[in-house]
C-alpha cells in the first residue's frame, strides 16, 4: 500500500490526480487536506473505500452550486474503533471551516441549526463509517445521523441509491454492489420523503425572519432531495437536475407547465445565488407535495413496464489500489 510522505504547503498546492478533475478547486483543496489529516491520524491502510457523492462531483454547473456540501464517505475498516473515529472528527469539522464548508462563529441559533444538521446529515462535507455498517445499509450509523429521526422520516432507501449510483470512488475497493442487495424502495419511502422535505420546508420559512441565516438554502435542499427522491422512486435511476426538472415538467397538464417552469428556473437560480425570496419560500411547501403525489401516481401508470433497478452505478470509475492523490 502507497503511503503519502510528510507535506508542505508547496506539496499541498500541486496538481491531484484525475478522479477529482470533475471537482471544483475548493472541494479539491479540501479532500486534499482531509486525506492527510487521516493518514496521519488512522492510517490510509484501515480505509477500504473513498466515496465523493453528490452535487460536487458534478461539472454541471447547476448541480456544483454555492450551497452544495462537499460528501465524502470513508469507510474504514471494523478494527478501527469507534472511539478513534470519533477523535478525529473535531478536525474534520476544523477543516471544514477552513475551507468554508462550515461556520466558525456561531451565537445560540446557529449552534442550534448545526446540531440539526448533524442529526439530518444536511449541509454536512464529511461521513466517517466502518465496512459493517456499510455493508448492511445502517443508515444512521453510515451518515452518524440522529437514529430516531432517521428512522421516522428520512427515505433511507433512496437516499443510499442515489449515493450508489451518483459517486465516484476516490480510492480503494467498490463496495457499491454489495450494499445494494440489501435495499428496497417501497412507497413508504415516498411518504417518508414527503414529510421530510416538508418538515424542512417550513423550518426554513419558520428561520426567514433572521436574513443572516440564509435560510433558503434549507428550502432548497428541501426541493432537490424531493426532486432527487421521486425521480428515483419513478425510474430507479437518478440524472442531474436539468433533466429531471425537464421530466417533471412534462408530468404536468399543459396548461401547468409555464407556471412549473417558471417555479423550476427560479429555483435553479437560487442555486446559483441564494436569498430569502419569500415568494419562493411560500409556494415551496405546495411544490413539494406536488412532486410527491406525480412522481407517486405517474410509478402506478409505469410500473406494468417493469422497471428495471441498474445494476451499475452509472458514474462507474475503475477504482484502483493505490491512492490517487498525487502531491
Amino acid at each position: 500500500m502507497i503511503k503519502l510522505q510528510k507535506t508542505n504547503t508547496h506539496d499541498v498546492n500541486e496538481k491531484i490526480s484525475h478522479k477529482l478533475n470533475a471537482v471544483n478547486e475548493k472541494t479539491r483543496n479540501y479532500i486534499k487536506d482531509v486525506v492527510i489529516l487521516v493518514n496521519k491520524e488512522i492510517g490510509i491502510n484501515k480505509i477500504l473505500s473513498i466515496l465523493l457523492f453528490g452535487s460536487q462531483q458534478s461539472q454541471n454547473k447547476t448541480e456544483n452550486t454555492s450551497v452544495s456540501d462537499c460528501d465524502l464517505l470513508f469507510i474504514f475498516k471494523d478494527r478501527v474503533s469507534s472511539h478513534h473515529i470519533r477523535e478525529i472528527e473535531k478536525y474534520f469539522i476544523a477543516l471544514e471551516i477552513k475551507h468554508n464548508f462550515e461556520e466558525s462563529n456561531k451565537n445560540v441559533l446557529r449552534n442550534l441549526i448545526s446540531s440539526i444538521q448533524h442529526a439530518t446529515g444536511m449541509f454536512i462535507s464529511h461521513f466517517l463509517t466502518k465496512e459493517k455498517y456499510w455493508n448492511n445499509a445502517i443508515f444512521h450509523k453510515i451518515f452518524q445521523v440522529n437514529k430516531v429521526f432517521s428512522a421516522l422520516f428520512a427515505p433511507r432507501h433512496i437516499v443510499l441509491s442515489n449515493v450508489i449510483i451518483n459517486s465516484t470512488v476516490l480510492y480503494g475497493a467498490d463496495l457499491r454492489k454489495i450494499i445494494s442487495k440489501n435495499i428496497k424502495v417501497y412507497v413508504f419511502e415516498m411518504f417518508k420523503s414527503l414529510v421530510m422535505n416538508l418538515f424542512i420546508s417550513f423550518f426554513s420559512l419558520l428561520l426567514s425572519p433572521v436574513k443572516k441565516l440564509n435560510s433558503i438554502k434549507f428550502q432548497l435542499e428541501a426541493i432537490k432531495w424531493s426532486l432527487r427522491s421521486s425521480y428515483y422512486y419513478c425510474f430507479r435511476d437518478t440524472q442531474n437536475l436539468d433533466d429531471i426538472i425537464e421530466r417533471f415538467v412534462t408530468f404536468e397538464k399543459y396548461s401547468s407547465r409555464e407556471k412549473a417552469q417558471l417555479f423550476y428556473n427560479q429555483f435553479l437560480k437560487l442555486r446559483k445565488k441564494p436569498y430569502n425570496n419569500l415568494r419562493f419560500m411560500l409556494r415551496s411547501p405546495i411544490r413539494i407535495l406536488k412532486i410527491h403525489i406525480k412522481a407517486m401516481k405517474y410509478r402506478k401508470i409505469i410500473r406494468k413496464g417493469g422497471i428495471k433497478i441498474p445494476s451499475e452505478p452509472q458514474h462507474q470509475i475503475d477504482p484502483s489500489q493505490s491512492f490517487p492523490l498525487q502531491f
